[in-house]
């Protein structure tokens, strides 16, 4: 595409048409191209821009960049990496054919950065009927301020308005859901229900017959088989061990302390009940099992219920004392062992530490893994040296932060980690679980 005039037709001639390019081409030899200058790009984006192309075709080479940018560019420091790939692309000589057929783990050329000169004369202006911004990129637009200044009649450089692209829920990804407002925390309560936590796969004691020979020969069958058919030659039957998701079960501080996020992490149990097969517990001064009242397909009644069945909500804490009584009534018959066990608890507990690490000890020799989820972790300083959570980290294998929706993907990812094929888990104080407590 060339942003030059094009030339009158001949006499008697038809005007050549334009070129047709087709908008998931497009989108996708864009994207690749800002991938290859270091702008990360979900595969979402090339869905949503090829329907932003067909919705609104790219008529001129302006138009073609404000559609681009409006779906692409989440962010103000993004802007330089996006100017320069787009003047590279549609008003250099960068290649999109070449970099669509580029081989797996070959890297894309870098287009280079233009000069502030160069980036105002070639940057797409806002066209009739786009706010202008003179002054600081980035401030509010006013339009009382901008008719005042065309009334004035103003001649310096006009200087491009920063639209606003990024969604809301784009913009609340990183908050900390201590600082969100009542509005802005029903929606990521909303998010977080959509998560779906998967945990790893084991081998299970079931098999299936498999008619390859490279499985485990199943003598019983074939012998069982040989007797109903009277055979000297019985025909070998082979069989292969299942593999079946491990349990999940997720325990939830909801003391005062985790007040401003106890609410996000009930949602996310939630959606792990209805969609994961989940089992949820939430505890304080007790423990109380959720997993029938948050079973509930809708998330507002089953909230409501969880809430109404939690009496000690918003009270004091006491792990050592609710992780025994789950591990009594629940772990040991069956919920514990071999399942993944995610703990939502800053650790500020009111018994003895050594209780914590006893029962600590207890859950780690029924699970296969054991999260902690600590919403304080994220705090700037914070080092887990005192308290419950001194006493518990040495017996987990994940320590995560979970504080903002972004963080609640580290939370998934830990779940997700431990299948057949992982490492050993570390031994007991190891110095692993220790560096990765201190950091």
């Amino acid at each position: 595409m060339s942003n030059s005039t094009p030339s009158a037709p001949a006499p008697g001639k038809a005007a050549a048409a334009p070129p047709v390019v087709e908008a998931a081409s497009l989108a996708a030899a864009f994207i690749t191209a800002l991938r290859g200058a270091g702008l990360s790009c979900s595969p979402d984006r090339a869905a949503r821009l090829a329907a932003a192309l067909r919705l609104a075709p790219p008529s001129d080479l302006e138009r073609l960049y404000w559609t681009l940018r409006v779906v692409l560019v989440s962010g103000q420091g993004q802007l330089p990496v996006f100017d320069a790939v787009f003047d590279a692309v549609f008003r250099g000589g960068f290649d999109p054919a070449a970099a669509l057929s580029r081989r797996p783990g070959e890297s894309a050329p870098v287009p280079a950065a233009p000069t502030p000169g160069e980036a105002s004369r070639t940057r797409p202006a806002a066209g009739p009927g786009r706010p202008t911004q003179p002054g600081r990129a980035g401030a509010p637009h006013h339009p009382a301020v901008a008719a005042e200044r065309d009334d004035a009649g103003s001649t310096g450089p006009e200087r491009e308005a920063v639209l606003a692209m990024a969604s809301p829920e784009e913009h609340l990804h990183g908050m900390n859901f201590a600082e969100l407002s009542e509005t802005e925390a029903a929606e990521v309560r909303r998010l977080a229900a959509r998560i779906r936590l998967a945990t790893p796969v084991r081998l299970s004691r079931r098999t299936r017959t498999s008619p390859h020979s490279g499985a485990r020969l199943d003598i019983r069958a074939t012998v069982r088989a040989a007797r109903r058919s009277g055979s000297d030659a019985p025909k070998l039957l082979y069989a292969r061990r299942l593999r079946q998701k491990r349990g999940l079960v997720l325990l939830c501080d909801v003391s005062g302390s985790m007040e401003p996020y106890s609410r996000v992490f009930l949602s996310l149990l939630q959606g792990a009940v209805v969609s994961a097969g989940a089992e949820a517990f939430v505890f304080s001064t007790r423990l109380t099992r959720l997993t029938r009242q948050l079973a509930q397909r809708n998330p507002d009644l089953a909230l409501a219920r969880a809430a109404a069945t939690a009496p000690d909500w918003a009270s004091g804490t006491r792990i050592a004392g609710n992780l025994r009584r789950f591990l009594d009534e629940h772990g040991r018959r069956g919920l514990a062992r071999g399942a993944v066990v995610v703990v939502f608890s800053d650790g500020w507990a009111q018994e003895d530490p050594e209780q914590v690490a006893a029962q600590m000890a207890r859950l780690r020799r029924l699970a296969h893994r054991v999260v902690w989820v600590n919403p304080r972790k994220a705090a700037p300083g914070y080092r887990p040296l005192v308290g419950g959570i001194a006493a518990a980290l040495p017996y987990c294998d994940a320590f995560v932060s979970g504080h903002s929706y972004t963080a609640l993907a580290e939370v998934a990812a830990a779940i997700r980690d431990g299948g057949p094929n992982a490492p050993e888990r570390p031994t007991v104080g190891s110095d692993r679980i220790a560096r990765q407590g201190s950091s």
